[in-house]
């Protein structure tokens, strides 16, 4: 006798259905509760596909009008800082110097020459010369005092204009964007270059309002560039304080200008927050303005030091 044709065997395909619904229900539980955990984590892990590098760019301008003589670095070099980047010709500014040279020796000539006078005066009797005459050759001398000392300060600014025809690098970064040549005029206050400084690369990262309370500073960081694969670890530095809204911005006559239109969807505000790179590869060249994604970790911040208590 076949065994399907016992009791035993004829319950067994009666379980088979069950046992299928059983297991389906717990794939399907399974698999709500890993897709719950993923919607929560997506909805409250701080993370942010709206990431920028940014770095400090210098503005380098003349103080001072000249044609430039000698630019001695290319688009895209990096520089020292006190590295030379121009020079604006000099020989104007060192026939002003000359000039102002000039101007202090005679100044001090003519002051020693008052002041001598005014002792010789001081000198003599009350018959010989009147008091009114000793103050006015002592009132010469005073003028011819400032008169050196505004020489002195006329020929310092002349100094001073001919040291800035030759402009150094005030950080050390790379030259970006470079227009200007060899023969151009530059113009005083007008920017002439400019140099990305090399030690103040960070990342913007603009996180929904709703994350915010998750983030805090010193919390570990994690930043994908679209530029390169792998991730790079930072942390957080600082959280923006103030974003522009469209509202109560004042009219002509000062009053709050107020958008009367209101969507039954609110979108969350996104609000910048800084995250500083701990260790960059060479093999990464950070350029500002690159796309990121932004990871953080909650709760990763070290713990405040009480400075009150004693050590």
């Amino acid at each position: 006798m076949n065994s399907l044709d016992t009791p035993a065997g004829r319950r067994m395909p009666d379980l088979m259905p069950a046992i299928r619904v059983l297991l389906t229900l717990a794939a399907v539980c399974v698999a709500g509760a890993l897709g719950w955990r993923m919607w929560l984590a997506y909805m409250t892990t701080p993370w942010t596909r709206d990431g920028t590098v940014r770095a400090y760019v210098v503005t380098v301008a003349p103080q001072i009008s000249g044609r430039i003589v000698d630019l001695p670095v290319k688009a895209d070099q990096f520089v020292h800082k006190g590295d030379l980047l121009m020079v604006i010709e000099p020989d104007d500014f060192q026939i002003a110097l000359a000039n102002a040279e000039a101007a202090v020796a005679e100044a001090r000539a003519d002051v020693d020459n008052k002041q001598a006078e005014a002792e010789r005066r001081s000198r003599l009797s009350s018959i010989a010369v009147s008091d009114e005459e000793k103050q006015s050759f002592a009132a010469a001398a005073d003028m011819a005092a400032a008169a050196y000392q505004r020489a002195l300060a006329e020929r310092d600014k002349a100094k001073l204009d001919l040291s800035r025809t030759r402009i150094v690098s005030p950080v050390s970064g790379y030259v970006t964007n470079l227009l200007t040549q060899a023969g151009d005029f530059a113009t005083a206050g007008q920017r002439a270059l400019s140099v990305v400084d090399s030690g103040s690369f960070w990342v913007d990262g603009y996180f929904e309002e709703n994350l915010l309370s998750n983030i805090h500073v010193g919390d570990r960081a994690e930043v994908s560039l679209m530029a390169y694969p792998g991730r790079l670890a930072g942390h957080v530095t600082g959280i923006g304080r103030g974003i522009a809204v469209s509202n109560a911005e004042p009219d002509g006559s000062g009053l709050a200008t107020v958008n009367p239109v209101f969507t039954w969807v609110r979108l969350a505000q996104r609000v910048p927050v800084r995250v500083v790179l701990d260790d960059v590869p060479p093999s990464v060249v950070l350029s500002a303005g690159l796309t990121a994604s932004i990871s953080i970790v909650p709760g990763s911040a070290p713990s405040p030091v009480d400075t009150s208590a004693p050590r």
